[in-house]
């Protein structure tokens, strides 16, 4: 069955714009990925002094997906990950959520 990889970021109120801007510009290998079948970003609530987004990655399998983090296109995606804008724009490090599919309707 199908895999969801997603990463929730608390991203500090006032740096919405370059986060969202970071993800758009980034260049992604994604879609040269065995098994990869869409990302989505996503903006959700506001929090004390933050707004939550989560980056959803759906996989056609979770050994798909560990493809993916064992790859040196996930190394190149992440290399500046921990760089000044990011860290200025979020409160922590995401928080990672894997799961794996038991039921699946439409």
């Amino acid at each position: 069955m199908s895999y969801f990889a997603m990463n929730r970021f608390k991203v500090r109120h006032g740096h919405e714009d370059t986060f969202e801007t970071m993800w758009r510009t980034r260049e992604s290998k994604l879609n040269d990925m065995p098994g990869f079948v869409e990302f989505r970003l996503l903006k959700g609530p506001d929090g004390d002094g933050f707004r939550l987004y989560t980056s959803h990655v759906h996989w056609a399998s979770r050994a798909d997906f560990e493809g993916w983090t064992k790859s040196q296109a996930f190394r190149d995606s992440h290399k500046n990950a921990g760089n000044s804008t990011t860290r200025d724009a979020l409160m922590g490090p995401p928080q990672f959520e894997g799961f794996e599919t038991v039921l699946q309707q439409g």
